[in-house]
């Protein structure tokens, strides 16, 4: 295998991207992207830290994001297993990266741009939900948005193909496997859903 190390081969390799491709980065939300924004309720959010680079799921029952402005977002940090590794990462590297999503939509909006993490009460309290708050919101100053070509979704047939679950191993069978048993991998699939409705704030 001869690895590509060189840019300009790289450029030879694939060319000049079209208008399209390279227009539509903002260093805003427009009217059109602030509209997506507001009804995506899930995102990957890519961080990078010493220990190398993370990608987490977010997800809200509203906008998982809210618009604080047009260059500012802000993403409450709700009930999680506590190992916090994208915000370990935003206290000693800001940068970050954002991949939105909305079911049935072949369009994702990416973001990169840079993080704080905060624990002041007035932006914990803008997301209280039935008296309970996120211990911390993640304040991310936009850099570049735009939209992201739909063939990934399409090729994937992410939102066409149905159900395709069927058969893969639960957390608990993982669980067992990596522990050779020491975690009861039936018993911790059977106590999860109890366990996550009790804890999803």
């Amino acid at each position: 295998m001869t690895p590509i190390r060189d840019l300009d081969a790289l450029h030879s390799l694939y060319g000049t991207p079209g208008q399209a491709a390279t227009c539509k980065v903002t260093a805003h939300l427009t009217p059109a992207y602030r509209a997506y924004l507001e009804r995506a309720r899930f995102c990957i959010l890519a961080t990078v830290g010493p220990e190398g680079t993370d990608g987490s799921p977010r997800g809200d029952q509203g906008p998982v994001v809210t618009i604080l402005d047009d260059r500012t977002l802000a993403m409450p940090d709700w009930r999680g297993n506590d190992r916090i590794d994208s915000l370990r990462n935003i206290v000693r590297d800001g940068r970050v990266s954002l991949i939105f999503l909305i079911a049935g939509s072949n369009t994702a909006i990416r973001v990169n741009g840079t993080a704080i993490l905060t624990a002041d009460a007035a932006a914990t309290a803008r997301f209280s939900r039935d008296g309970k708050e996120p211990r911390s919101v993640i304040i991310i100053t936009l850099a570049e948005v735009y939209s992201q070509c739909a063939r990934a979704l399409i090729r994937s047939g992410l939102w066409t193909s149905g159900d395709q679950s069927a058969g893969l191993p639960s957390v608990g069978d993982m669980l067992r496997e990596i522990t050779q048993g020491g975690i009861d991998g039936a018993s911790y699939d059977a106590q999860w859903p109890e366990r996550a409705a009790k804890t999803m704030w």
